[in-house]
């Protein structure tokens, strides 16, 4: 039967987000096995492939597509798969006699091969034993020796009714011990404590994964501080220099041998390319790590702990390494960005002095071209002058022959005192026609309105 309605298209996924992290309800005595795997943000089948694989061998259905999560039972053991972000996991529980907690795996009862070619890269591998509450009693002696003789943490849990014991330590045989008892716990509490202790193993060690990539960046971004420092100094001084606020001579010839401008400038781009890339390559660890932090946080403070005497909680071993960890993958994120802000403004101070001495180059330039122009000019007129005398006395010259071939043919003319009168009026004539054509030339070469307008 159908809703009376038209459903959002997301309405149903949305729905089943919801039950995506459940758990399964577990009675004690029990072992668990639980693997996290690195696979990355992109799921490339490989993970699906590899559980179709695990899921044919024991004969269990096969669904037609995997979602975020899957639940089967493969014999005897009760195997819950999940995909996350960047990971996969794999928790195997069985319901059997825990009274050496540690002595065997589920995995044990798991294809060696096909735990040998899982995809990626295992960041987590835990065993976890569930005892009976009418299991005996051990003191701190008998949890340590459990432990491989290590220093135990430990409380008193979801409200006192389960304990929990776990050193956090990779033991001789690949795996982290956990060991969990039940006082009171009804199956649906074991289930999620389980759930929820698992999670804090899987989720506090995709924290820490930012802690060596924090350190490294550290080393790199050291440098840069100190070349963006140096770099500064430089600027400072080359400053100085033009300013003339240094007055010593050998000072002066000190800084003489400064880098320009354009060689800072150089030097800060690629100063500020190195800086993004180290951010590049580490701010979406350090948030991822910031991320998975919180969840630790939150599921220590689901686990409702108590103290039990002479034994640090989860909470104060957690909290007294992991958040001196994320706070460096904090600090080392904000100083990423600190540096980045510096380099910045060095080089956006940088290219305003390039910009200043180019329009001080500008100045110069235009300055010596007005003086050319201006020298020019006056070479002009000179020139101008000399071709009115020049014009003036070949008109002159012609003038003469003229004059004198009138004479000779009988007309009463004298040569001399005609030259004489004529060589004024040939002058003024040259001189005014050669104005008039300079006059006329520049109104053709003057710029309309309409040009000036355009």
């Amino acid at each position: 039967m159908s809703a009376p309605f038209r459903d959002h298209p997301l309405r149903h996924a949305l729905t089943e987000e919801l039950h995506a992290r459940t758990f399964e309800p577990l009675r004690a005595p029990a072992r668990v096995a639980h693997l996290a795997s690195l696979c990355g943000e992109r799921g490339s089948g490989r993970n699906e492939a590899h559980l179709k694989r695990l899921l044919e061998h024991f004969g269990a259905p096969v669904p037609e597509q995997f979602g975020q999560y899957h639940y089967a039972k493969l014999g005897v053991l009760h195997l819950r798969w999940e995909r996350h972000t960047e990971f996969v996991s794999y928790s195997f529980a069985s319901e059997e006699d825990v009274s050496d907690p540690f002595a065997r795996s589920p995995l044990d009862d798991l294809p060696a091969d096909w735990l040998h070619e899982m995809p990626g890269e295992v960041i987590s591998s835990v065993v976890l034993a569930l005892e009976a509450r009418d299991a005996p009693q051990r003191d701190t002696h008998a949890l340590m020796a459990l432990f491989s003789g290590n220093p135990v943490v430990g409380s008193r849990v979801v409200g006192g009714v389960g304990l929990a014991y776990s050193d956090m330590r990779i033991h001789d045989d690949g795996h982290s011990y956990i060991l969990l008892r039940d006082i009171s716990l009804s199956d649906a509490q074991a289930g999620r404590l389980v759930k929820r202790v698992l999670e804090i193993n899987a989720y506090r060690t995709m924290a820490l994964l930012g802690l060596p990539l924090a350190r490294r960046a550290n080393t790199l971004l050291s440098d840069a501080d100190q070349r963006l420092t140096k770099v500064a100094k430089a600027i400072a001084r080359s400053s100085s220099l033009r300013d003339g606020a240094d007055g010593s001579n050998g000072a002066a010839a000190e800084d003489a041998n400064l880098p320009d401008e354009r060689t800072l400038l150089a030097e800060l781009t690629a100063l500020a390319t190195e800086i993004e890339s180290v951010a590049a390559q580490t701010s979406y660890r350090f948030e991822a790590s910031g991320a998975y932090y919180r969840i630790v946080e939150q599921r220590l403070a689901q686990m409702r702990q108590q103290r039990i005497e002479g034994l640090q909680t989860f909470t104060e071993f957690l909290e007294a390494r992991l958040a001196p960890a994320i706070a460096t993958c904090v600090s080392t994120g904000e100083r990423q960005q600190r540096l980045a802000e510096r380099a910045g403004r060095l080089i956006a101070l940088l290219r305003a002095r390039v910009e200043l001495s180019l329009q001080e180059q500008n100045r110069s330039l235009l300055h010596s071209m007005d003086k050319r122009a201006h020298l020019q000019l006056r070479l002009q007129e000179t020139v101008e002058g000399l071709s009115v005398i020049a014009i003036s006395y070949y008109g002159a010259g012609l003038l003469g022959y003229v004059l004198k071939g009138l004479s000779t043919a009988g007309y009463p003319i004298n040569p001399t005192l005609g030259l004489a009168l004529a060589v004024p009026v040939i002058a003024g004539f040259t001189w005014f026609a050669l104005h008039h054509t300079k006059r006329h030339l520049r109104r053709e070469t003057k710029p309309s309105a309409a040009d000036r307008h355009d």
